[in-house]
């Protein structure tokens, strides 16, 4: 787990340095970080669905998942309570997209090859490269995102420590419960909703990202359903 905790600790660090910078930072400054990193989410989640679509052994799985997970996160309405809690918590914060910038920085810290991978190859290897590389991008990016969110952004790092324990922890109890082919699937539904919250940063589509977030669950589900009855 040593590579998760260290990718953790660099999500804390980069926070702590982005706060401090951002009290120095003019609005017009925080406009422009808005439309780099909307479009920074367009160009991950795109690479994302196009290099892993072509390892898809369903390919029309990824629609499904995100169709019924959007719809099962609209009924448990995941955005407008996720927003409601950060604003309650933050009620002092005068940034008003604050929970659109923590759930766009959750699924960049916690959706990509790197962030999934490592702590599997971490737990059946003891390699932790991925995870140490995945660290350097998320300093940077932390930082980028508390400059113009506020400190508040930190709250992603208990997020990705949990998001990376389960993927450690399944690979520690079963070396084949998690496949390319499955994860294949995740980079692909995951792209998508990264895709969406960079529409959403860019102000061109409010897509509600975390409705979204059910989508995860489905390549999952599929795929213990068809080795019950392989």
């Amino acid at each position: 787990m040593i590579g998760t905790i260290v990718n953790t600790c660099t999500i804390i660090v980069g926070s702590i340095v982005g706060a401090v910078m951002n009290r120095g930072i003019k609005e017009k400054y925080k406009d422009t970080l808005y439309t780099a990193l909307g479009l920074a989410c367009l160009g991950i989640g795109l690479n994302a669905v196009i290099s892993n679509f072509g390892e898809s052994e369903y390919p029309v799985l990824f629609i499904v998942s995100i169709a019924l997970g959007s719809v099962i996160g609209t009924a448990l309405n995941l955005d407008g309570r996720f927003a409601n809690m950060v604003n309650k918590r933050s009620k002092n914060n005068k940034n008003t997209n604050l929970a659109d910038g923590l759930s766009t920085a959750i699924l960049l810290y916690c959706i990509g090859p790197l962030a999934m991978l490592g702590p599997v190859i971490s737990a059946l290897k003891g390699d932790n490269t991925f995870l140490f590389t995945n660290a350097t991008l998320d300093l940077v990016t932390s930082a980028v995102f508390a400059s113009t969110y506020g400190i508040w952004m930190i709250l992603a790092a208990p997020v990705l420590f949990c998001w990376q324990g389960i993927f450690y922890l399944v690979a520690k109890v079963s070396s084949t419960a998690i496949s390319e082919a499955l994860m294949a699937e995740l980079l692909i539904v995951g792209g998508l909703m990264i895709v969406a919250s960079g529409l959403s940063l860019l102000k061109l589509k409010d897509c509600k990202t975390l409705n979204m977030l059910p989508s995860l669950l489905v390549p999952i589900s599929w795929f213990l359903i068809k080795s019950v009855f392989q």
